[in-house]
């Protein structure tokens, strides 16, 4: 008979319960403010010790044990919307993907959006950033269906200035912030301080249990070293570390850009300055026409956005950039007139300041800093655009198989006043969940996946004007954001065998069809060079 005087098993349990509760609240408000990777990763990490996750295994039980416990007002109206996410149908409650392992290399908004959406259909995801902090001051102009996902994932609680009233844009450090956030409480894992060096084959010998691909990072001794994969993502933009995604490019008629930043002290006078979104020239020749007149400065284009900073991003003509000597000499090549022996910062900063000033009519501004602490004031080339030749392929090598794909700036160069980067990298994520769901599925062969993903990825240029506009119903699956998807013309399996196995010459036969019995193994031989013709006619069949 229990003492009267002792508390009882389930009363105990109760109190811990709740003491943990009280505990927790406080560290998940200091994860809620805190406003740098390394801030948001610690405090999420003293947030885990106390909900006692930093032992569990299954990264699924992470975001049930914090949403169970955790329950302060803030903390309930995130898991208000994050937990009808976890239950929609197309991710069958987080049991396709249990038996994938996922590598992300970048952690820019496009790397966390992909994230979060293999770890909603139940794979384990670790995302490495070579970065030691999130530092980009530059702004993004948001599709409406972009604004619409962040705020069904929380955004608007994680960052209550989200898109306020008719805003549609925001800075690339905060998106990333909110979206990191939303990662950890769904289990992802986020290592900073880590760069992808290479893809590491499994090896010959097979006797240990069955050694699988992994990568090798700097630094070398990273405990990540011996973690296995079977899906590889790139996600770290134009620099794309990951191997096997060669790039082609376009030319056209030399394009300057010029970015620059200042602070933001909200004052009455800056309240009040009107934002100039995506401005060419022959929408408002006036303005363009008094600035040439006023300050000898001729622009193509411009785009102003009042945001945590006052961010511009112009196109300049370049013999405006020589008479106000922010280049110094002209050169024969693009490579050697942008080279920073021949770009006089100061001057450049004196252009930047001309233009605020004249777009605003504020007296003047104080540049915001980069992660170098230095004005916060770019100048790059976007003469040349480039995509990827492709957006997937599938390796097989000592009886393992590795999925690799690109997503965000790695696949198209974006389009700074269209809002592409954002716009076309989310739904190149969905498309690559889409793919890894149906790779975890096991029901079509992987060439019938290549061709699916590779039809998706030639309709990544059509976007907006071919979405769907029923913004509300955009899931992974491409039926809800593509008009009449299945009627397109799609890219064939035969046209996707050079992605099976790239480089590996007659290691097995190409694959077959899915049976009854189930799907035939094989690979498919690989092309040296990239059939960039065969690519153009699927483009001119699909009218792109």
């Amino acid at each position: 008979m229990q003492n009267p005087k002792e508390p009882s098993p389930n009363k105990e349990q109760e109190e811990g319960s709740a003491q943990k509760e009280n505990f927790s609240e406080p560290l998940f408000e200091n994860f809620y403010k805190a406003q740098s990777l390394s801030g948001t990763l610690s405090s999420y990490a003293a947030l885990q010790e106390q909900v006692g996750l930093c032992d569990v295994n299954d990264h699924r039980l992470i975001y049930k044990a914090l949403s169970d416990t955790v329950q302060s007002r803030r903390a309930r109206s995130l898991w208000s919307l994050l937990t009808p996410l976890t239950e929609r149908e197309e991710y069958r409650n987080g049991t396709i993907c249990t038996e994938q392992k996922i590598l992300i290399i970048g952690a820019g908004p496009c790397g966390l959006r992909t994230a979060i959406e293999c770890s909603l259909l139940g794979a384990k995801v670790i995302v490495v950033e070579m970065r030691e902090d999130f530092t980009r001051n530059n702004v993004l102009h948001l599709w409406p269906f972009v604004i619409k996902d962040l705020k069904r994932l929380g955004a608007k609680i994680l960052y209550p200035k989200f898109c306020l009233g008719n805003i549609n844009h925001i800075s690339i450090r905060r998106l990333q912030l909110i979206l990191l956030k939303i990662c950890l409480c769904l289990g992802v894992e986020v290592h900073h301080n880590v760069a992808l060096e290479d893809v590491v084959e499994p090896p010959e010998d097979q006797s240990d249990g069955g050694t699988g691909w992994r990568a090798k990072f700097d630094p070398v001794d990273h405990s990540l070293a011996t973690f296995e994969f079977d899906v590889v993502i790139g996600a770290d933009g134009r620099r794309n570390t990951l191997k096997g995604f060669e790039k082609k490019k376009a030319g056209r008629a030399l394009a300057i850009a010029i970015i620059f930043n200042f602070v933001n002290y909200n004052t009455s006078q800056e309240v009040k300055v009107q934002e100039i979104g995506g401005c060419f020239y022959h929408m408002k020749q006036d303005f363009f026409k008094e600035m040439k007149s006023t300050l000898g400065i001729d622009l193509e284009n411009i785009v102003y956005y009042k945001d945590e900073t006052h961010y511009f991003v112009v196109t300049a003509k370049k013999s405006c950039l020589l008479t106000k000597g922010v280049l110094k000499e002209d050169k024969p090549t693009t490579a050697e007139l942008l080279s920073p022996p021949n770009v006089d910062h100061d001057k450049m900063k004196s252009f930047a300041m001309e233009v605020a000033v004249f777009s605003t009519k504020l007296p003047k501004f104080d540049f915001e800093v980069n992660h170098r602490n230095r004005p916060d004031v770019a100048m790059f080339d976007f003469t040349s655009v480039y995509q990827a030749c492709h957006s997937a392929l599938i390796r097989e090598k000592n009886g393992h198989k590795l999925l690799a794909c690109m997503v965000g700036d790695g696949l198209y160069q974006p389009f700074w006043p269209q809002g592409t980067g954002c716009g076309r990298g989310f739904i190149s994520a969905f498309n690559a969940a889409w793919m890894i769901r149906d790779w975890a599925l096991g029901e079509k062969d992987p060439l019938t996946i290549l061709a699916e993903r590779e039809t998706l990825y030639l309709m990544l240029p059509m976007t907006p004007m071919n979405l769907s506009q029923a913004v509300d119903s955009y899931t992974i699956d491409p039926k809800t954001r593509y008009k009449n998807y299945r009627s397109r013309v799609t890219v064939t399996r035969k046209e996707v065998e050079r992605l099976y196995n790239p480089g590996e010459q007659d290691e097995t036969k190409h694959h077959q069809e899915p049976e009854k019995q189930g799907i035939r193994k094989g690979n498919g031989r690989y092309q040296e060079n990239e059939d960039l013709a065969k690519f153009k006619e699927i483009n001119q069949r699909l009218k792109l």
